[in-house]
């Protein structure tokens, strides 16, 4: 009941390959594109193992940021809703002493941060010795992140009898490595899909010099009228600068990124969520594991550093099988870079041009007439059609229909921003490890992995 009451019909790929082999007891290592349903895949086995009369907690879900944590619970949640199965988000950020009160609750489940359930594990505020389940959610961004330790020492503290699911949107080498290390004979679910790329999210670049890209996102926006969309920025500092520059020119847009307090994140997601804005310029950590409906279009500002990061980002539109756009502006120095995308992900991004201030006019043109006859559909115009004929009368419908597009049309601002250039991302000399990643991204923290302090700092913050 409960899973019909969240709009399930059928299993989706990645449902159909992994939850069979959950419910045989197997390890599973999953690997599929975001929006895919991974939750529902190791939540339903996970909440069919929990045994009501058991107190401690029985299932562990370790993802790598606060956002998807909440996600996560929130969907266990009402997946678990029927049988009466509790899920308890514990991340960073959130008052401690609120968590260890939560934490007395009893909850099932628990769906950490690995920094803060290792402060409850020194604590004594949570022990893990009943968890009988155990996943590990976007393992590939906990290890960029840098939290390989961290995880290694959570796992040490379970069972080892216990059953361990894996997913990743994709599976490099350190990712199989920790399921040799941590999982039992683990059977692998993969989605029968040549690309790692979700198909229904269509894919450009646009090849662009470093000064224009500002100018070209603001056409790109003016010419799709996306409903909500996505800048992605390299750094908090593009972050914060491009979100103002596109304030500044009229769009309803504000950024996010880990500077940002708790509640400065929660009040910027919410005006997202409920359409107050809709353009979030945000870093790759913010957004990961975000999980928006109606997100149509994504814009790479800056290229992703890495092919994984590629997929996550455009994953976030075109999900449970919408459709989506996802561009990204390539600089010259950077088109070597795009290629190595392509054959990373095994799929082939299209080049097309930069849009015309011509085609930034219609589109907004046409986004004036679909707001006009939206607001004939939903009535209740009444009022005005006195006024209509009064105006029927001193000029004729086709003069009066086009004098209210263009008051309505808002044509392509030019107002001059400053944007601090960024240098071009340079092909990696090896490409096993795609595109190296600066340490002042995400935060300035230092993602060498033996600056243990650093990650627990990170994940606080986050």
């Amino acid at each position: 009941m409960a899973i019909a009451d969240m709009g399930f019909e059928e299993m989706t790929p990645i449902q159909a390959a992994a939850i069979p082999l959950a419910l045989e007891g197997s390890d599973v290592l999953g690997q599929a594109q975001t929006g895919t349903g991974k939750t529902a895949a190791f939540g339903i086995p996970m909440i069919e193992r929990i045994r009501m009369d058991v107190e401690p907690v029985q299932g562990l879900v370790l993802a790598p940021t606060r956002e998807l944590a909440m996600q996560v619970a929130e969907e266990l949640n009402r997946l678990g809703a029927v049988k009466g199965v509790r899920s308890l988000p514990v991340y960073g950020g959130q008052e401690i002493e609120r968590q260890i009160r939560s934490i007395k609750a009893r909850p099932h489940i628990v769906v950490a941060t690995p920094g803060r359930l290792l402060d409850h594990l020194r604590r004594r505020t949570l022990r893990l010795g009943q968890v009988g389940f155990l996943v590990l959610d976007e393992a590939d961004e906990m290890l960029n992140m840098g939290f390989i330790d961290d995880i290694e020492t959570i796992l040490a503290e379970t069972p080892s009898t216990r059953q361990t699911m894996l997913f990743s949107a994709t599976m490099p080498m350190p990712i199989q490595n920790l399921a040799v290390k941590f999982m039992r004979e683990a059977v692998k679910a993969t989605v029968p899909v040549r690309e790692l790329t979700v198909p229904t999210t269509e894919q450009h670049y646009i090849e662009v010099r470093e000064s224009q890209k500002f100018d070209v996102l603001c056409l790109l926006l003016d010419t799709a009228s996306p409903g909500l969309s996505i800048v992605f920025g390299r750094t908090k500092r593009r972050v914060d600068e491009v979100s103002e520059a596109l304030a500044k020119r009229g769009y309803a847009a504000l950024g996010i990124h880990g500077d940002l307090t708790q509640a400065r994140r929660d009040q910027v997601m919410r005006k997202f969520r409920d359409g107050s804005i809709d353009v979030l310029v945000a870093t790759d950590v913010a957004a990961r594991g975000l999980d928006i409906e109606g997100v149509s279009h994504i814009y790479n500002f800056d290229i992703p550093q890495d092919a994984e990061g590629y997929v996550h980002r455009i994953g976030r539109t075109g999900r449970a099988g919408r459709t989506g756009q996802a561009t990204t502006l390539v600089t010259p120095r950077e088109f070597d870079l795009m290629r190595l995308i392509e054959r990373m992900t095994g799929r082939k991004v299209q080049r097309r041009p930069s849009p015309t201030f011509s085609e930034a006019i219609e589109g907004q043109r046409r986004l004036s007439m679909e707001k006009l006859l939206q607001v004939v559909e939903e009535g209740n115009i009444e009022h005005y059609k006195g006024a209509a004929e009064a105006l029927l009368a001193k000029a004729d419908s086709t003069s009066l229909i086009a004098a209210a597009l263009k008051f309505m049309t808002k044509e392509p601002d030019a107002t001059p921003v400053l944007l601090t250039e960024a240098a071009p991302l340079r092909r990696p000399r090896s490409e096993s490890r795609p595109f190296s990643r600066p340490r002042s991204d995400a935060g300035g923290r230092d993602r060498r992995q033996s600056d243990r302090r650093a990650r627990q700092n990170w994940d606080t913050r986050r």
